[in-house]
């Protein structure tokens, strides 16, 4: 249907950004490949290229995919549409890098053997059941997210082989003992520290502002409060729900479509085998010896195989696809007869001793089998193909001389409607804001030509047709409509100036000698007391510890203060002395921060590092990956 729907759009004035299917249900029913590699979205198969290698579009969109259900599962919405492009931009740009460490890892001469790729995948907990991994878990997990066993096994490789070039980088980075002293005690300093907050509620309960002040305010200020530009909209708009009930299905379309789509429907031949995997070639070959003998296969898997998975079945690896396996594996067990012994056949996991129970052959599924999924399918196509009709038919009848909005609504089924106030930045009840619908109303062309404008795009089911009525251009307000603001805005501005003198008159006089506790409460402020904090006490305002820390240490037993306005009003810090605790006696700690030092320091490198590759690398994007 996906091939049928590209087909419909090609050669029409068509909606570029349609997409009629969610993307769910596409990876459901078709695979990751399927839904990104198909004609309609562009002739590109790849995501990016870097330096000539091709990242390929499967790789961005199960990324995309992973991103949108984090996203769901954060925030319980859909990712918003003006989201998505920086965060579509974001997977690329790592898929980029990914690619630039690989591919300088391989230059560089770093491999990674086999075994290290094996005990990597062995120790993923994912594979794992009671600690010990899972074959059997293993390529059902892999089956579940798409992923072949060998395209698994080439992530992983690539993967270690970019640690053995990160590994390389922190190995070059180092921090002298004097450095790594002095970097802890700079993170370990703590600062007594007062403080008084001089509250902008009570400055505000304080002020009296007379009219004249408020007029002279608005004057000097008054852009601050100038109304967005906005029109009043004609429009008319169709959705994929307008034509999804025009759609009548046919016996003979089924019927076509089905023939049309046999291939499709054919299920591959499937084999039912048991295995006995064990470590190493001699102990198969002792197995096969006594199955040769008379053993019992299920019996001696229960208690030898290392596959714990099956081994609890007697090694039943139940009715798979050839595809299920690894290579070797599935090599041999495609190519044995229904009760053939085989064995020892080498695998990256150990030695497999196996047995063939039953082949099922592969057969084509009947149309009644598949007659749901040929409905579903045929509607969508049909309703694509409607949508895009409508669409070209709107087109059509705006290139005409004079077209008139109202009757191409009702001659084309366009449901009409007006928008009373469509404001730029905000869009309207009625119409969604959306860069692309902003540029198109307020461009040269509807705006001041009034020319009806579109179709264009409102989400990926959805398009509109627009026509300006009447434009208001920005203007300063009448002090009466804004009063109510105004006044919060002169009350807010002139409490924080007045707690903002107050703070720093008292820093003025304890810079003389006064006494903070004395001088603060004569000014309607009590200070807390005094504490040691460190930079990461969560107790304290995180104004209020970072203005203490950036303040002088005090000299000569003189305490340094500081006033800094928040958003809550005007605060007076006092730090009377610093200290370094000791550092922890016990050595393990201490190498511990060593190390962590050291690899934040490697970090920023291994950034520069990558930024640098990224900066200088020949990289071409796909525009259209995500469409």
């Amino acid at each position: 249907m996906l091939q049928k729907l590209g087909d419909a759009l090609k050669g029409k004035k068509t909606l570029s950004w349609f997409i009629l299917i969610p993307l769910a249900v596409v990876f459901a029913i078709w695979g990751a490949t399927g839904a990104v590699t198909l004609d309609f979205i562009g002739p590109k198969n790849y995501a990016a290229k870097v330096e000539g290698n091709e990242i390929p579009l499967q790789d961005a969109s199960r990324l995309w995919q992973d991103q949108q259900s984090e996203w769901v599962g954060q925030f319980g919405t859909d990712v918003p549409e003006d989201l998505k492009p920086s965060l579509q931009d974001g997977i690329i740009e790592r898929l980029i890098r990914s690619e630039l460490i690989s591919a300088r890892s391989r230059d560089a001469g770093y491999r990674v053997d086999g075994s290290r790729v094996q005990e990597n995948i062995r120790n993923e907990q994912v594979f794992q059941v009671d600690g010990q991994y899972n074959e059997t878990l293993a390529l059902a997990r892999l089956a579940q997210l798409g992923i072949t066993a060998d395209q698994y096994r080439a992530d992983v490789r690539r993967k270690l082989q970019g640690e053995e070039l990160q590994r390389t980088l922190f190995a070059s980075e180092f921090l002298t003992a004097s450095e790594i002293g002095r970097r802890i005690a700079l993170e370990d300093e703590q600062r007594e520290v007062r403080y008084a907050t001089f509250p902008l509620a009570k400055y505000r309960a304080t002020l009296r502002l007379s009219d004249i002040e408020i007029v002279a305010w608005y004057q000097k200020n008054s852009q601050q409060f100038l109304t967005p530009e906005s029109v009043r909209l004609q429009f008319a708009e169709a959705s994929v729900a307008d034509v999804a009930g025009q759609v009548v299905v046919a016996e003979s379309d089924l019927l076509d479509l089905y023939t049309k789509k046999k291939d499709r429907y054919v299920e591959p031949e499937r084999r039912r085998a048991r295995h006995i995997l064990l470590a190493t070639e001699k102990e198969a070959n002792d197995v096969l010896v006594q199955l040769k003998r008379g053993g019992n296969f299920e019996a001696l898997a229960t208690r030898l195989s290392r596959d714990t998975g099956s081994a609890a079945s007697g090694g039943d690896l139940g009715f798979s696809e050839k595809s299920a396996f690894v290579g070797s594996f599935a090599e041999a067990v495609f190519a044995m007869k229904e009760g053939e012994l085989r064995g020892p056949v080498k695998s990256e996991f150990g030695f497999h001793v196996v047995r063939l129970e039953v082949i099922q052959a592969g057969r084509n599924k009947g149309f009644e089998e598949v007659r749901a999924d040929l409905d579903s399918e045929f509607r969508r196509s049909r309703i694509a193909d409607l949508f895009g009709e409508k669409q070209d038919a709107v087109q059509q009848r705006l290139e005409k001389p004079n077209p008139d909005l109202a009757a191409i609504a009702k001659d084309l089924g366009l449901k009409p409607g007006e928008s009373e106030t469509f404001s730029r930045g905000t869009g309207s009840l009625e119409l969604p804001a959306s860069p692309e619908l902003e540029s198109l109303v307020f461009g040269d062309a509807v705006l001041n030509q009034r020319r009806i404008g579109g179709p264009i795009a409102l989400g990926e089911d959805r398009f509109v047709v627009v026509k300006v009525l009447e434009h208001r251009k920005p203007i300063v307000p009448p002090l009466a409509e804004v009063r109510s603001k105004v006044f919060e805005a002169v009350t807010n501005e002139r409490a924080t100036e007045e707690a903002r003198k107050t703070a720093e008159s008292l820093v003025k006089v304890l810079g003389e000698g006064g006494s903070f506790d004395s001088l603060a409460k004569g000014l309607g402020a009590t200070p807390n007391a005094a504490r040691f904090i460190d930079r990461r006490d969560p107790s304290v305002p995180a104004e209020v510890t970072a203005a203490a820390f950036d303040l002088a240490r005090p000299a000569s037993g003189k305490p340094s203060a500081k006033a800094v306005v928040t958003s809550v009003g005007a605060v007076v810090i006092v730090v009377s002395q610093t200290r370094v605790l000791p550092p922890a006696g016990d050595t393990a700690v201490r190498a511990a921060r060593s190390q962590e030092l050291v690899g934040r320091q490697a970090l920023g490198t291994l950034s520069s590092y990558v930024e640098d590759m990224r900066e200088k690398a020949k990289v071409t994007k796909n525009p259209q990956a995500f469409r």
